[in-house]
């Protein structure tokens, strides 16, 4: 099941339909899905050489934390031997998939299996040339546009 909520054709990985439950003894508890904040490890979708951030702190987001679209600074835990990023670099990225729940308009509601993010330079544009997996299409109202051309899959 792992796909668009209100869109049932989509069939890409990194979608998720249903939150997770976690059967621990008797009880049974809700994986909570929140705000991307100081701390959170994130995957990192494009070919500049980084596997693994670990978020420093979101930019232009709101005081609870970054989401999609949003900007932050981190700090790379695991890279590429031979890639453009080396492990330990402090660099900028937009959150391209937060697992956790985002409405749109229409009514439905997007969420992903992890965080993701895609690692650009001050002025926002893209490191890396690729960008791999499904990208939502709200980065184009955060003026994203770039990432957005280099997506295989617009979401």
């Amino acid at each position: 099941g792992r796909q668009l909520l209100g869109c049932s054709s989509n069939n890409f990985s990194g979608l998720l339909s249903t939150s997770h439950e976690i059967s621990c003894g008797n009880s049974l508890f809700q994986q909570r899905r929140t705000f991307i904040q100081m701390g959170t490890k994130l995957k990192v979708v494009d070919n500049s050489g980084a596997k693994l951030v670990k978020c420093i702190q979101a930019l232009n987001a709101t005081k609870k934390g970054a989401k999609l679209g949003d900007t932050i600074v981190a700090s790379v835990k695991e890279a590429h031997p031979n890639g453009k990023v080396k492990k330990g670099k402090v660099v900028y990225g937009v959150v391209v998939r937060a697992a956790m729940p985002r409405g749109r308009c229409d009514g439905s509601v997007v969420k992903f299996d992890d965080n993701a993010v895609v690692l650009v330079d001050k002025q926002g544009q893209p490191i890396g040339t690729r960008v791999f997996g499904p990208v939502p299409h709200e980065l184009r109202k955060k003026k994203h546009v770039k990432i957005l051309t280099l997506a295989e899959h617009i979401a």
